[in-house]
This record gives structure tokens, C-alpha cells and sequence, in this order.
């Protein structure tokens, strides 16, 4: 353990840190201090760029604490997800300014950013997995260095972390779990007793002389047999006297519930886990939020993920009054549909406050849940929900479903179940970069038997893509964007027929002809519209199944734009061009859709034109076609 050299209080300058070395010479009173302005520079910073506020000032004294344990440089960190990691950044010498933008750092471990950065997430409960892996090539290699994973309560119980915690207890290959419980969900035991035997059981003495005394006995069949024995008893004894949790009878030892804010204490137990010559959970409670009061007292998730806000107040800067996201759109239909039908439950996997369905699930709480970090789940119990006769409406992220496409394909396309799904945040989402990007679902989808896909360009297009979803198509995908768009209370549904397309505009000659899809296609329309240019305009409200009368008549044109800046080019582009080829068209086919890459961290509008794809680029090169 780390010894301060003075009682001499630090006042360490942020800016001026270049690695973590120096915390080990700072005493306790110094880190304290440390804490307080780390904590200050994570509210300062994400008040201006937005990001991960809570998770963060809830991890400062952890990070500090591992940092002075271990050295990283060599040793292995993991923080899952990896949105909790701007203390680790700070004290690795990394500046938060222009966080999350196209030139600041990552909100999440990035390998490019630093050696100490060892994995790459975005997506929770992977940290367990990638553990396993670093503790499995080292002790390969006959290496030695520890492996730390830091795991949230959230994201343990999600199906990947139990198969890893599953798979772990089975091997000998050590990793240090860090359990970081914000909402002390997980049951530890209690009294003298069970602190007494926790504590001894990983003093380095009685550590030393269990694996001295296995050795020993190992040497011969009797001492085998004996030993055996002999750990039966005991073990039978610590049953009686010591309260077991879930992960001392996985065969983990068990090192908890330790403070969290308390870094002296933190040390100790990281100390005694260090110790251990098997795999440990050390179980850490902290507030979730620490150290900034509207934070502390979220009970909803807002102070989760933040947009730029006012630390005094607490009110987020970019107010649009006039406007409101898609999100909020699709929970205010939700909101009247579900008080007409009793059929209708909706389900989210976690995503409640970030798909704003808040104030539904407060009112129809017998007909919502929220099932945790548990995509796969979700779905299957969507598919449950559907055969026993319930219409469920899935309310999930495009790229929180990807991990889903199985429960897509088995559990509900290949019973052709009628469910709805909300796929919020489809196309880019900007600033949390290459991991968030909603981009892949269409593609996949698209490839999937029994499977309706949609994109609505307008509030009343939505209305009636969710009205017409509860009738019996089988699996109905609603893609919308993280993106506003004008309030309209009075939303009056368009009666559109199933499958068909929207002529937006028709030109006089046969010459060029856009099939575009989503809100961009509206501002397309525009310039189209202000500059006169000679072009047919189709709105492809439904992606599949497609307008094959209405493509069939496009095959005229001696040019086919397809326009879809919400999908890779693997997406409905693809899906058109085959169509397309199939139908032996001669013409000119161009696509303007994403590319074959990572979509790195910007803001929406610099993505879109870095990738050729924001409406007036499109329209400049519809211009040069004509």
C-alpha cells in the first residue's frame, strides 16, 4: 500500500498532471482535496460538452485508490462500458476540454488515447469477458500482472457478465472484480462474525499457509484424501457461521461491502484482494452523483447522460422550446394509444429516460417494465408477451437492439409475432462516436424474413407508422433519429396504404429520380423545391416491403439517386440496388448512404458532411447529374 512521505497537505493543479505516479506520495487529507477537483472538473467540463455526469463523480476515490495500488502501465484496467472513466483520464495526464468532440477525448477508454487505456467498450457487461481474456494470455505466457475489472450493479446482471462470472469461478486464472453498487442492490454479509472470517480469510498469514498446507498435502494420495476432508469440514462450518452471498458460492472470495468514498479503506481491501490467489469480487458501495446535489438526488437517470446545462440551476443550456425530439414525439403517441387499448404493453431494456417514456411508466406501471440492461430478454419476453396474445411494443435503441438480432431471427421473425419496435437513435448520434452509432440495424433487418422496416420523415408519417403497426404485419420496425422536430399538438394522421411510397415532387422529364428516407429528406426537398431543379422526389416510408409498382415506374429514368444518410450502404441502398438489378434497369444508379467505416465522435452535422451525406451536399451532386 501506498505510504505517504508527509501530513503536509498537496493542492495538486490539474492541468499539470501527466500520469498518476504522483499519488503516491500524497496523504490521505491531499487525495481529499484531489477528489474535490476532479469532481469539480467533471461538472465543469460536461456542463459545457455534455456526457456522463454521475457515473463519474461517483468513481473518483475508486480510480484514485487503484491507481496508487496499481501500476497501469503494466497491470490491466477495465472500466465496463468505459463512460466512467474520466478520473482514470484526468490522472493519466488527459485533458477533458472539447470532451467527446471531434478534437477531445473519447467518453469512453480509448486505446489510440493511451497505453493506459488496455479495451475499448460502449456497450455494458463486456468487461468481465475481456478480463478473462487478459488473465488467460497471461497466465499462458507465465506473465505476471494483476487484471482489474470495474463493474457497475447495472451491468452485472446482464446475460454476458453471468456467463462470464459463470466461466471465471471455473478457472484459475485470477481477476480482481471491482463491484461498484450505487443502489446496494447486492445482499453481503453482515455482523462480527461474517466481518471476522471475511477479513482473516484474506490476511496474507492465514493466505499463506493455505496454499503452504495444499501443497503439502497435495504431495501424497492419504494428504490428497485428507485435505479434502479436512475442507469439507470447514467449509461446512463456514456455512453455519459466515452468511455466504451469490459470489462465495460461485466459488469467488467475497471482499465487502467496503465505502467507496473512503479511499484509506478502499486500499486495505484492494490490498487483501491482491492477496488472494483466486479470482475476487471486491464489492463497493458509493453514491451515485457524489459531490454535485441535483446529481445526488436523481432518481430517475436524468443526471445519467447530460446535454450542456447551467451548474448553478441545473437546467440544460440548449432549450428548443418550439421543438422536441422524436423521442418525445413517439412517447406522446404512445401516452394516447395506450389509454385506448388494454392489449398494448411496452417494454425497454434501460432505456426509459433516454427514450423518455418516464411519465407513461408512472402511469400504466402494470403494463410497462423496464427489464434492465437485458436486450436479449426483452425481446424474448416480447415473443412471450405476442404469442399469449398481448401486443408488445419494444421501445429500444438500434444499437442496444443489435445485440438482440438473435431473439430478432428465432424468437419473433421466425413466428412472424406481431410486435412493435421503437427503434430510437437510428443514423448517427454524434458525440459518443463509433459505439453508438445507429447505423447497422436497417442492413440486418432488411436481410430478415417476415420483417416490416420503416422510417417516417414527419410527425404525422409517425402516427400512422404506429397506428398501422398494431394491425397483424408481424414484426413492425419504426427507425426515427436522435434529432428535433416543430411541436404540432393537433398531430392529424395521413392515411397512407401498407407498403407504399410517397410521391414528394414529380419532374416533367424522365431524367433523374431520388428515393430518400427519414427527416433529411425533407430539407432535400426544399432546396430541390427553391431551385426548381427537375428531379422526382419519393419519400420511401416503407423500406421493406418496398414499392415495387411505384419502383417499377422509376425504372424510366435514366437516373436513380437513393438517398439514405440513416444506414450503412449495406442498408436499404444495397436492398434498392438489388431490387433494381433484379428488374434488369439499365440506367444510372446512385447512392448516397454511409460507408464501410467507424463512424468516430462529432458532432451529427460535422459527421454528415465529413461523410458527404448532409442534405446540400447530396443536392449539389444531383445538380451535376443534370
Amino acid at each position: 500500500m501506498a505510504k505517504p512521505s508527509s501530513k503536509r497537505i498537496i493542492d495538486i493543479d490539474i492541468r499539470d498532471i501527466k500520469g498518476p505516479e504522483f499519488l503516491k506520495e500524497l496523504n490521505y487529507r491531499s487525495l481529499d482535496l484531489l477528489s474535490e477537483k476532479i469532481r469539480r472538473e467533471i461538472i465543469d467540463k460536461t456542463s459545457k460538452y455534455g456526457g456522463h455526469l454521475s457515473s463519474n463523480l461517483g468513481v473518483v476515490e475508486i480510480t484514485i485508490a487503484l491507481h496508487r495500488m496499481f501500476n497501469f502501465k503494466h497491470d490491466k484496467l477495465i472500466f465496463d462500458v468505459g463512460h466512467q472513466s474520466y478520473t482514470h483520464k484526468i490522472l493519466t495526464g488527459r485533458s477533458l476540454e472539447y470532451l467527446r468532440n471531434r478534437n477531445g477525448v473519447s467518453g469512453f477508454q480509448k486505446i489510440c488515447e493511451s497505453y493506459y487505456d488496455c479495451f475499448e467498450a460502449g456497450h455494458s457487461s463486456t468487461s468481465l469477458s475481456a478480463a478473462q481474456g487478459f488473465a488467460l494470455n497471461r497466465d499462458a505466457r507465465g506473465e505476471k500482472y494483476d487484471v482489474v475489472a470495474v463493474i457497475g450493479d447495472g451491468s452485472i446482471v446482464n446475460g454476458l457478465a453471468f456467463e462470464a462470472l459463470n466461466n471465471i469461478s471455473h478457472n484459475n486464472n485470477k481477476v480482481i472484480i471491482i463491484l461498484n453498487d450505487n443502489e446496494m442492490s447486492i445482499s453481503r454479509p453482515t455482523g462480527g462474525m461474517g466481518k471476522f472470517f471475511a477479513k482473516i480469510s484474506t490476511a496474507s498469514g492465514y493466505t499463506n499457509f493455505k496454499i503452504s498446507y495444499r501443497r503439502f498435502m497435495f504431495k501424497t494420495r492419504m494428504g490428497h484424501a485428507l485435505y479434502n476432508f479436512t475442507s469439507r469440514i470447514k467449509n461446512a462450518i463456514k456455512q453455519k457461521l459466515v452468511p455466504t452471498t451469490y459470489f462465495d458460492d460461485m466459488g469467488f472470495q467475497y471482499i465487502g461491502c467496503i465505502d467507496g468514498h473512503n479511499i484509506k479503506a478502499l486500499e486495505k481491501a484492494i490490498a487483501r484482494a491482491k492477496r488472494t490467489p483466486k479470482s475476487v469480487v471486491l464489492h463497493v458501495a458509493t453514491v451515485k452523483g457524489k459531490g454535485y446535489r441535483y446529481a445526488e438526488n436523481d432518481t430517475t437517470g436524468y443526471w445519467h447522460g447530460v446535454t450542456p446545462f447551467e451548474i448553478e440551476s441545473g437546467k440544460p443550456k440548449n432549450l428548443h422550446p418550439e421543438e422536441l425530439s422524436w423521442s418525445h414525439l413517439f412517447s406522446d403517441l404512445l401516452t394516447a394509444l395506450m389509454a385506448e387499448r388494454n392489449d398494448l404493453v411496452i417494454i425497454s431494456p434501460a432505456t426509459v429516460k433516454g427514450s423518455g417514456l418516464e411519465d407513461l411508466f408512472s402511469t400504466y406501471p402494470k403494463r410497462t417494465f423496464d427489464v434492465g440492461i437485458a436486450e436479449g430478454h426483452a425481446l424474448t419476453l416480447a415473443s412471450g408477451l405476442a404469442v399469449a396474445g398481448t401486443h408488445p411494443i419494444v421501445s429500444i435503441y438500434s444499437t442496444f437492439m443489435q445485440r438482440a438480432f438473435d431473439q430478432i431471427i428465432h424468437d419473433i421473425a421466425r413466428m412472424n409475432l406481431n410486435i412493435t419496435f421503437l427503434v430510437d437513435r437510428s443514423g448517427l448520434v454524434g458525440l459518443d462516436g463509433e459505439t453508438h452509432q445507429g447505423i447497422y440495424d436497417e442492413s440486418f433487418l432488411l436481410s430478415t424474413p417476415n420483417t416490416v422496416v420503416t422510417m417516417p420523415s414527419s410527425d404525422k408519417e409517425a402516427k400512422y407508422l404506429l397506428n398501422e403497426s398494431l394491425k397483424q404485419h408481424g414484426p413492425f420496425f419504426i427507425r426515427y433519429p436522435r434529432d428535433l422536430l416543430k411541436k404540432n399538438h393537433l398531430i392529424q394522421e395521413e392515411n397512407h396504404q401498407f407498403g407504399k411510397w410517397i410521391m414528394e415532387r414529380v419532374a416533367n422529364s424522365k431524367r433523374v429520380a431520388v428515393i430518400a428516407v427519414g427527416q433529411l429528406l425533407r430539407s432535400l426537398k426544399e432546396l430541390i423545391i427553391e431551385a426548381d431543379l427537375d428531379v422526382t422526389l419519393v419519400n420511401a416510408l416503407f423500406l421493406k416491403p418496398h414499392d415495387q409498382e411505384m419502383l417499377s415506374s422509376l425504372s424510366e429514368y435514366e437516373t436513380i439517386v437513393i438517398y439514405d444518410a440513416y444506414a450503412t450502404e449495406f442498408g436499404f441502398a444495397s436492398y434498392l440496388k438489388t431490387k433494381l438489378c433484379e428488374m434488369s434497369y439499365k440506367g444510372q444508379i446512385k447512392s448516397f448512404a454511409i460507408p464501410d467505416v467507424f463512424v468516430t465522435q462529432a458532432k451529427i452535422s460535422e459527421q454528415l458532411e465529413e461523410l458527404g451525406l448532409l442534405p446540400k451536399q447530396v443536392f449539389e451532386e444531383i445538380k451535376k447529374l443534370l
